[in-house]
């Protein structure tokens, strides 16, 4: 009986470790042009877009309209188009 339950534990325990977060598929930011400024979005992966979101916006623009263009810019990138990364600075 403690058996099955200890193996129970070990194997949620063990899958949970596995489980991926959006963080191991950060891509370089990209920025979107919009007539309220310059959205800068974090892009996940190119197969969905559900965890794209904004990591910064133009002050008179809301989280979720900032949030909504991220997702349309990652549909975008998804159907071929190309995105236009955000600057970078190398590490020393």
């Amino acid at each position: 009986m403690y058996i099955k339950a200890a193996l129970a534990f070990g194997t949620a325990l063990a899958l949970g470790a596995c489980a991926p977060t959006p963080e191991q598929f950060e891509s370089t930011p990209v920025l979107v042009e919009t007539a309220q400024g310059t959205v800068t979005c974090q892009l996940y992966t190119l197969s969905q877009v559900t965890w794209d979101r904004s990591i910064h916006r133009p002050a008179s623009m809301d989280v979720r309209t900032a949030d909504t263009i991220c997702r349309n810019e990652g549909q975008r990138i998804m159907d071929g188009g190309t995105p236009v990364l955000a600057p970078t600075v190398a590490a020393l």
